[in-house]
């Protein structure tokens, strides 16, 4: 036990003495060009000290607090969303074969469209508000969950299935106390996967909204030619995603692998 927490002690050492040379690396990178050989603009150019006192104003004013809880509510509700109707579609084109043939190519072609691409209907059909936001949401991640369902369903091993058929068990029961519960790991790995083009595609949404969110800050940032607000932002977007990605999705991932003995 004590040799796991020195060796993780060790790897979160690692890691932050990285982050810190690659800081130092990018402030010096930033002085020679903008300051010495004068290749760069100060404008165009972001710095760790300009982003940093960017970040500092935008927290003593709760702008980026604001922004973030706002952009992690509609992440959270739209991403809800997805993996319910991910869910329903990954069942439905598995069990059916005429969907499975028909439909699951539409869907591939779908889960590769860019987010972006569904800003356009959701500015016409719902206007500039939450629910356009959410639409691009659920358009953007609900098909790389319903994939990932039917794929992991197709990794049940077909003894369990035959097994339960052979014990009278109905279709109802086959996939509630059968085929959902074998295929969890798959489902995890189903949910992270969504989480990741939830929030790109929750970030895609925001931007062409005036509500408060990460989104609207960065396009204020652009919009004022603040090169360190946008950079801030950026960063505090991947912060965020990988951070719920680790402590939720990879937590939960590995206790149910552990449970099962398979880690």
């Amino acid at each position: 036990m004590q040799e796991k927490s020195t060796t993780k002690l060790k790897k979160g050492l690692e890691l932050a003495l990285f982050f810190l040379l690659l800081i130092v690396l990018w402030q010096v990178l930033y002085l020679l060009f903008v300051d010495v050989f004068k290749v760069w603009k100060p404008y165009s150019a972001p710095s760790p000290a300009g982003v940093w006192s960017t970040f500092v104003n935008l927290l003593k004013s709760g702008v980026l607090l604001s922004a973030l809880l706002k952009s992690l509510g509609r992440g959270g509700a739209g991403f809800a969303l997805s993996v319910f109707a991910g869910l329903i579609l990954g069942v439905l084109i598995h069990h059916f074969p005429y969907l499975n043939r028909n439909l699951k190519p539409v869907i591939m072609g779908m889960q590769t469209l860019p987010s972006i691409c569904w800003v356009p209907f959701a500015i016409l059909w719902f206007g500039l508000n939450n629910s356009a936001i959410l639409f691009v949401v659920v358009m953007g991640s609900a098909f790389s969950v319903a994939l990932a369902v039917d794929d992991g369903i197709k990794s049940v091993p077909p003894l369990y299935i035959k097994a339960a058929k052979t014990m009278g068990a109905g279709q109802r029961d086959l996939y509630l106390k059968v085929i959902l519960p074998a295929c969890v790991p798959s489902f995890i790995a189903a949910l992270k996967q969504g989480w990741s083009f939830a929030w790109r595609a929750l970030m895609s949404g925001e931007v062409m909204s005036s509500t408060v969110g990460l989104g609207q800050t960065l396009i204020i940032g652009r919009d004022m030619a603040d090169i360190n607000q946008v950079m801030l932002v950026m960063l505090v977007i991947i912060a965020a995603g990988v951070l719920i990605d680790k402590c939720i999705f990879t937590a939960l991932e590995n206790r149910v692998l552990r449970k099962r003995g398979l880690m």
